[in-house]
């Protein structure tokens, strides 16, 4: 929802806040083979996050980057209220792709996102789980149990309920371009500076954006 709003419609100024920058946001190929919905993203000028499509649109000339949903299906399963879990140790698809292409990297937090759908998270031993993890290696998505609101009432449905979503765009970390492949240890040392700022992020406005926290941000898997 965030992401949405923030990079795929101007209900945020961005233009205006960070002139001469053009955000393309990324999304998952299976997408656009549903009907509908393909038409809906990109009218949003929403694009898929396939490594062509990330470099084409980084080498289309200065101000143009990309927004990448780093956590993806995995993390949707472990949005619950009140709490803030980002999958972030073993993604290093992003690394890679700003140090071959010279490309800064722009920590983003949304706050308040976990507060828009009640979603259950099951044990990772339940059948539950193994479907969502087949789901999710087949189609590259998965679907979390998640309870919102509807059009008439407040209590169950589809819709995300009616909370305020904060959106903190972190200081850009610069990235000299390498040439070739990068090492691991290049791709770790730049992850963790983004994680940094990322961990930044979160203490400086957690008591402004997430005072009703049940724990503080976790970096998982």
């Amino acid at each position: 929802m965030g992401a949405l709003c923030t990079f795929g419609t101007e209900g945020l100024n961005f233009s205006k806040r960070f002139p001469g920058i053009k955000p393309v946001l990324m999304t998952l190929q299976s997408n656009f083979q549903l009907p509908i919905y393909r038409d809906y993203i990109m009218a949003h000028g929403i694009v898929s996050v396939s490594k062509a499509s990330c470099e084409y649109v980084l080498n289309s000339g200065p101000g143009n980057s990309i927004a990448i949903v780093v956590g993806g299906a995995q993390e949707s399963l472990s949005s619950k209220p009140g709490t803030l879990d980002l999958t972030l140790k073993k993604r290093l698809g992003f690394i890679k792709l700003a140090l071959v292409n010279g490309a800064s990297l722009v920590p983003t937090l949304a706050f308040g996102e976990n507060e828009l759908y009640e979603v259950y998270v099951v044990p990772k031993k339940s059948k539950t789980y193994q479907v969502q993890q087949l789901l999710k290696r087949v189609c590259g998505f998965t679907l979390p149990m998640f309870n919102g609101r509807g059009i008439f009432n407040y209590g169950i449905g589809f819709l995300p309920r009616r909370k305020p979503v904060f959106i903190v765009i972190g200081k850009p970390i610069h990235v000299e371009k390498v040439e070739g492949s990068p090492t691991l240890e290049q791709l770790k040392e730049l992850q963790n500076k983004y994680i940094d700022e990322v961990m930044d992020i979160w203490e400086r406005y957690k008591d402004q954006y997430a005072p009703g926290r049940t724990r503080e941000l976790q970096i998982i898997e």
